[in-house]
């Protein structure tokens, strides 16, 4: 939670949090979702106006009977339990310019970000052993309003079962979802593929039902209980941050093919 929270309050990102890209229509909606060794899970979609979803989501695992809650009703309950709305103006106006161009180049035809990275996913493990996750965007840049990807959706864009280990994915987030990615990442580690065979599993799976990924950036990090770790991506580029009691590097994950 605090980690991708960092993320969300970097104002220069423009693929996670209040500074990201807006959808189509001039608005910039947040995704999150946050689940732990126990299956406990939160989540937030379509969210507006509040500077770090990651934290509602958390709330609403911790504070709720529900696992997700989105658009207008998930603004509401948030307000109603600590959170507050930024006082600065969403789109930044460096945002907003970029979106006015586009405007006009693309005569409000929403296209597919293919983009190295539209979300910040995070898997941590303990020194007992105990596993969390986090997931958190701004989404796909100048969708159609009302689109969610892959991010707040547990099993999707992040699953966490403490019997096995972790995953979280990255890129168009449409594959994730047709695929239920995350949850086939887990469950091909609990059949005995290591983190990163698993991850190349998916990869491979999702290049074989859905062929117009082709030219896309799909990309997984995984975790198994035991510390082992690893990624996969259709292309070059996908890289991961790795923190250990001896280890502070960022890590490029295997991939299938090159951009060219």
């Amino acid at each position: 939670q605090k980690g991708v929270a960092v993320t969300e309050s970097d104002m220069t990102n423009r693929s996670v949090g209040l500074g990201g890209r807006p959808d189509r229509d001039g608005h910039v909606t947040l995704d999150a979702c946050i689940m732990d060794h126990d299956s406990r899970c939160g989540s937030v979609a379509f969210l507006e106006d509040i500077q770090h979803p990651i934290d509602v989501a958390r709330a609403v695992m911790d504070k709720t009977p529900h696992v997700m809650l989105v658009g207008e009703g998930a603004q509401k309950w948030a307000l109603e339990n600590g959170f507050s709305k930024v006082d600065y103006p969403v789109p930044l106006p460096q945002v907003q310019k970029d979106y006015e161009e586009w405007l006009v180049k693309s005569e409000y035809k929403t296209g597919v970000n293919v983009e190295n990275h539209d979300t910040i996913g995070m898997l941590a493990l303990d020194a007992s052993g105990r596993m969390a996750g986090a997931c958190t965007t701004s989404g796909m840049a100048y969708k159609i309003r009302g689109r969610v990807g892959d991010s707040p959706i547990i099993g999707a864009g992040l699953f966490i079962d403490g019997d096995v280990g972790g995953a979280t994915a990255t890129g168009v987030g449409e594959a994730m979802i047709r695929t239920a990615g995350a949850s086939a990442v887990v469950e091909a580690m609990r059949r005995g593929a290591s983190p990163e065979e698993a991850c190349y599993d998916i990869v491979q799976r999702i290049l074989k039902k859905h062929p117009g990924v082709e030219g896309m950036q799909v990309g997984f990090l995984a975790m198994n209980v035991q510390g082992e770790y690893g990624g996969y991506s259709v292309y070059n580029g996908f890289n991961y941050a790795l923190r250990t009691q001896d280890r502070n590097e960022m890590v490029d994950a295997k991939y299938m093919r090159t951009w060219e």
